[in-house]
């Protein structure tokens, strides 16, 4: 698979994860709390791919780098507000466990092209 091709990839999985980030938030409470967690979550979550997609278009390799730096510092995020969402116990572990294990994927992967882009 060439550059091009993974790139579309990734930025089909980021949307698809903004979308369930969507989903899963619209399942949270609407109090005070709730709304203050699922405004969080949502810009945090759906701006990972966001990023990704400006990345894609960067003017230069060092436009490039820090872009990607984002949507890892996003992802990150994500994954803080999703193990508060967990400990508060807002929804079951179960529905929680798929999109967690993505968000810490996204870091992974984002890590790694932030280290790799010289």
């Amino acid at each position: 698979m060439e550059n091009r091709e993974l790139a579309k990839n990734l930025e089909g999985r980021t949307k698809k994860f903004a979308v369930e980030i969507i989903r899963l938030c619209s399942r949270l409470p609407n109090s005070p709390e709730g709304r203050a967690v699922r405004n969080q979550l949502t810009r945090s979550g759906t701006s990972i791919g966001a990023n990704y997609r400006e990345a894609n278009r960067a003017r230069s390799r060092a436009d490039f780098r820090s872009k990607i730096g984002i949507c890892a510092s996003e992802a990150s995020e994500t994954g803080y507000w999703l193990e508060v969402v967990a400990e508060i116990g807002w929804v079951s572990e179960g529905v929680l466990k798929g999109i967690k294990e993505e968000c810490d994927e996204l870091l992974a992967i984002f890590s790694s092209i932030g280290k790799n882009v010289r």
